[in-house]
């Protein structure tokens, strides 16, 4: 294309928080509507360019698109694209960010300025995490987005916000010091900071184990995989409706993206080495955190733990290096950030009314809240996995992918597709159905604006499950490349292991 969309797409939301600073003063009612309307018309024009992406990708192509380059520090360049695996985030993002602004529409009445300017800020840089192409580009845009979580969590959360911000903040970043090590490292020993090109380049045995393991300190925190996972229930359960939305829908998918960008593609050798440990820790992680959200009292809380479960299933079909287990793992993020992000607003809907997380609070709702009833049972059923609903197709590919890698692991994993049914229908069960709490009679369903909210969500939950193809295909061809790299690498270590053993060990 002839101009910078991926730019554009990218630095919009920055001109929206720009907008509101110069033009919102005070923190009156027309203040605040002045700063949600410039922040929802800021979205809203963001998808729209966004989706021009998708129309003028092409799909059979493996290769980096919309790609611009600057040079910029020396050492490193302005360098974005987008190809198969990284655009369905793009847009997955673009999507979010509007039904996050109207779902904080009415549930945030202080520093409203402040909060859209913060929003807006973090969706510039989830975008640029999913489109730099620079390792130092990368890493700014990627640590960058803690400041703006971290604000949000800490001056718009719940009692406990500064508490649960900073072991945000903490855990995030003591993992991505040792990514920022061997970024270092890999600049030292390839000479460049490009992405395509360190892509192709051919780092020592050695060497890729140490750099494996500094990224998979970052990601693995970042999705966040057991045992590092303690700090997401705390966030989810402080963090105001939409921030929990674009924690579960989207920050974590930024650790499962860096392991289909770098720990795949650049380190194979390690990533062969360390997949045993990756599939223990998935495993733990679907069957130990599963068993732990049917102990919650906490609905917030139930579906945090869910979070954790379901990124098992990613990383377990990542690091099964097959076509059908890696295409599962970019279909199952997708369809996660639709989900838990529509499960967190189911949350918010009931919040926003009675101003209790309690499960032991609510019961018989379905009386007085039918819609939202129907509702939240298509989520609830998509969580669980139920042929019809996108839910089911990441699970069933990244299963699939796995039962051809490992048979015992990809067992042991199904358990936690029978234990989410459990955890799941028992939070319906008690919230929905039953007797109605005397302190519910006065309970209202939903209105128009949360109709707006769940209605596209509803429906790409279901459409993805009927038909999942448009988001497979976008990302097939790269995911070929991908996968025919890393086999190429392992098949000639194999080769060199077996003609010469004796200099491969040394």
């Amino acid at each position: 294309m002839n101009w910078p969309v991926l730019s554009v797409v990218t630095f919009l939301p920055l001109l929206g928080a720009l907008l509101i600073m110069l033009m919102v003063r005070g923190n009156g009612p027309l203040a605040k509507g002045t700063a949600r309307w410039i922040s929802m018309w800021t979205t809203l024009v963001t998808f729209a360019v966004s989706l021009v992406m998708v129309y003028r990708f092409d799909a059979t192509s493996a290769e980096f698109q919309f790609s611009e380059k600057y040079d910029w520090l020396g050492v490193s360049s302005y360098h974005m694209g987008v190809d198969g695996i990284s655009l369905p985030f793009v847009i997955l993002t673009t999507a979010l960010m509007p039904i996050c602004i109207l779902a904080s529409w009415t549930s945030i009445q202080k520093r409203v300025k402040e909060y859209m300017i913060a929003f807006l800020v973090l969706e510039t840089l989830m975008i640029g995490t999913f489109s730099a192409l620079d390792l130092v580009l990368f890493y700014l845009f990627f640590e960058g987005g803690l400041i703006p979580m971290f604000l949000i969590i800490g001056i718009w959360g719940g009692q406990r916000r500064v508490y649960a911000s900073f072991k945000f903040f903490l855990y995030t970043l003591a993992g991505s010091v040792l990514m920022l090590l061997a970024i270092m490292a890999m600049y030292w020993q390839a000479g460049t900071t490009d992405i395509p090109t360190l892509l192709r380049y051919n780092f020592p045995a050695g060497m890729q184990t140490w750099c494996w393991l500094a990224f998979f300190a970052s990601f693995a925190v970042k999705m966040p995989m057991w045992p590092v996972h303690t700090w997401l229930p705390d966030a989810h359960v402080e963090a105001p409706t939409a921030g929990s939305v674009v924690l579960a829908a989207i920050l974590l998918k930024m650790g499962g993206y860096g392991f289909l960008r770098f720990s795949l593609p650049m380190f194979p050798l390690a990533s062969l080495d360390f997949t045993p440990l990756v599939y223990t820790m998935s495993v733990v992680a679907i069957i130990y955190t599963s068993l732990v959200a049917l102990m919650q009292e906490d609905v917030k809380k139930l579906i945090a733990y869910s979070s954790v479960a379901h990124m098992g299933f990613v990383t377990m079909g990542i690091f099964a290096a097959n076509q059908q287990g890696v295409a599962g793992a970019v279909f199952q993020m997708i369809s996660h950030g639709i989900v838990s992000g529509a499960l967190f607003l189911c949350v918010g809907v009931v919040y926003d009314r009675m101003h209790t997380r309690e499960i032991k609070f609510y019961g018989g709702v379905v009386t007085r809240m039918p819609i939202f009833a129907a509702i939240f049972m298509v989520f609830t059923m998509a969580n669980v996995g139920l042929p019809g609903t996108s839910g089911f197709v990441g699970e069933f590919l990244t299963l699939i992918g796995t039962f051809k890698a490992n048979i015992p692991v990809a067992s042991l994993a199904t358990l936690g597709v029978i234990l989410s049914a459990a955890y799941a229908l028992w939070l319906y069960r008690k919230m929905v159905y039953g007797t109605l709490k005397p302190a519910l009679e006065g309970i209202k369903d939903i209105g128009l604006r949360e109709a707006v909210i769940f209605t596209p969500l509803v429906i790409l939950t279901i459409l993805f499950g009927v038909a999942p193809k448009p988001v497979l295909d976008m990302s097939a061809a790269s995911v070929t490349q991908l996968l025919d790299g890393y086999n190429k690498a392992i098949a000639t270590k194999t080769a060199a292991t077996t003609s010469n053993p004796v200099s491969v060990a040394r």
